[in-house]
């Protein structure tokens, strides 16, 4: 028969074994975790994020909705307008692009929010909107689709300032 100190013993000491096994675990990924968010943090410092709060409406690719041809964006991109809504494409206002003194080219990705959830995401840049439009974007929409207009959007565009990749590799 096990004396009762034996078995006391035999119990208590794999679990000490077993708590200092899982502490010292805990600590080695603890530490991992704070290393890399160390490089996180550092690779985040090498971007640029730039951050606009827009009115965010749609088009339809229509010759009463753009130009005489509603089939080229302006960037030159030809389209088929009966399925306009699979490109995930937007025009922006004169003031946001370059071409007019803003931050972005034709062929920019930006990231969209505030536009309940089926318009936020990553859309390109393709299209400009009519001089009339000031700090505004419009999603490239198939024809029959509900209009749409969210105040207070809000796009981002991620520019790096450095080399990431290289950095990122070292």
């Amino acid at each position: 028969m096990i004396k009762l100190n034996h078995a006391i013993i035999g119990s208590i000491l794999p679990m000490f074994v077993l708590t200092m096994y899982f502490s010292n675990m805990m600590d080695d990924v603890y530490a991992e975790n704070m290393m890399l968010q160390e490089q996180v943090t550092h690779l985040e410092s090498l971007l640029n994020v730039e951050q606009y709060d827009v009115t965010a409406t749609m088009y339809h690719p229509v010759k009463g909705q753009t130009d005489k041809t509603p089939h080229i964006t302006a960037d030159g991109t030809r389209i088929d307008t009966r399925n306009a809504g699979k490109y995930r494409f937007v025009a922006l206002s004169r003031d946001l692009l370059k071409r007019w003194g803003g931050s972005f080219d034709y062929g920019d990705y930006i990231i969209v929010e505030g536009c309940n959830g089926k318009y936020d995401g990553i859309w390109q840049v393709k299209d400009t909107m009519n001089k009339r439009f000031n700090n505004r974007i419009d999603f490239l929409c198939s024809r029959g689709a509900s209009p749409v207009k969210f105040d207070n959007a809000v796009i981002y565009k991620y520019d790096v300032i450095e080399d990431v990749q290289e950095i990122a590799q070292n």
